[in-house]
């Protein structure tokens, strides 16, 4: 039986796929791995959030969450999911392909 003891010393995305039976593309979390993580631990942070839970159904939602945050990358990219504060800022000093035309 699976425990939370066991899930706090998983470290990689690779080990919590793992640990939930999810099975995953390898090029797919080689690319989008920080994007995963970081989307699963936000859902983590909302899970822990229900002091309700008992460890089996908290662990029934923790396996929710990174199988929702792994296909979401399965099916968009970094740039459009905007985890990352790099990406949610609007920088200034970039001039974008479209905005250059031809005189």
């Amino acid at each position: 039986m699976k425990t939370l003891t066991d899930f706090q010393k998983l470290v990689d995305a690779e080990d919590f796929l793992s640990f939930f039976d999810i099975p995953y593309d390898q090029t797919a979390v080689n690319v989008n791995r920080l994007h995963i993580l970081k989307m699963f631990s936000v859902a983590i942070a909302e899970v822990d959030e229900k002091k309700e839970l008992a460890e089996a159904e908290k662990l029934t939602e923790y396996k929710t969450a990174l199988e929702s945050a792994y296909q979401t990358f399965l099916t968009s990219n970094a740039q459009e999911q905007k985890v990352f504060p790099v990406f949610q800022k609007e920088h200034n000093d970039v001039v974008k392909l479209t905005e250059i035309t031809a005189e």
